[in-house]
């Protein structure tokens, strides 16, 4: 049985990357949030799950007092351990259903697919939003899945009523044609981070997309 959840995602959904911001996460989201940022994805590919562990507390601590909401990319323990808003799993994680049993009704579950047959298979499962991607080209990941296209982001669109997450090589050049295209909110790494002022840059991407 699917679990009804009404999300209401941010239009920007930033994801914090330690080795291109230079600095570490709980100062990513001081910055980020200091632009408007409400939501913030951890995501940490390198570090040790202890080293992970250890800098999601210190981040978490930071998004307290800064009123933001944590999602942790991948490590379902983690997101329990340190008392995360949500988790975000990917096709090679634990599947949403199983996270579910784990994590309970209350909190948030994010699912990446980068096919319509994927998407299509989130949106049976007890996700509450289903992320689609890349949407463009992208060099965040070290092997990236094909681009999907504003064509694939408007077709998820219309199989689901969850929420539509489009990520992948989104700038603030592109990213209204991505909401146009009809998701709700856009995952951004590097264009956030490639810029010498992160706050003024959420700032830039808000007004862009409301």
């Amino acid at each position: 049985m699917t679990r009804e959840m009404s999300l209401l995602l941010p239009r920007l959904y930033p994801i914090t990357d330690v080795e291109l911001a230079g600095c570490s996460h709980a100062e990513q989201v001081e910055q980020l949030a200091a632009g408007g940022a409400t939501l913030i994805q951890l995501r940490e590919k390198k570090a040790s799950p202890r080293e992970f562990y250890e800098a999601a507390i210190v981040a978490m601590k930071t998004a307290r007092r800064v009123h933001v909401q944590i999602i942790i990319n991948d490590r379902v323990d983690i997101a329990i351990a340190v008392n995360a808003d949500g988790i975000h799993v990917g096709q090679l994680d634990l599947p949403p259903g199983h996270v579910r049993r784990l994590w309970g009704e209350s909190r948030i579950i994010g699912v990446s697919t980068h096919t319509l047959e994927q998407a299509e298979e989130a949106d049976r499962e007890p996700a509450d939003y289903i992320a689609i991607g890349p949407v463009f080209s992208t060099s965040t990941k070290q092997n990236p899945h094909d681009v999907v296209g504003l064509e694939t982001v408007a077709a998820v669109k219309r199989l689901t009523t969850k929420p539509v997450v489009a990520i992948g090589g989104i700038t603030l050049t592109n990213a209204r044609s991505v909401i146009d295209a009809g998701a709700e909110s856009v995952a951004v790494i590097s264009d956030l981070f490639s810029t010498s002022n992160v706050s003024e840059r959420v700032r830039e991407f808000n007004q862009r997309l409301v």
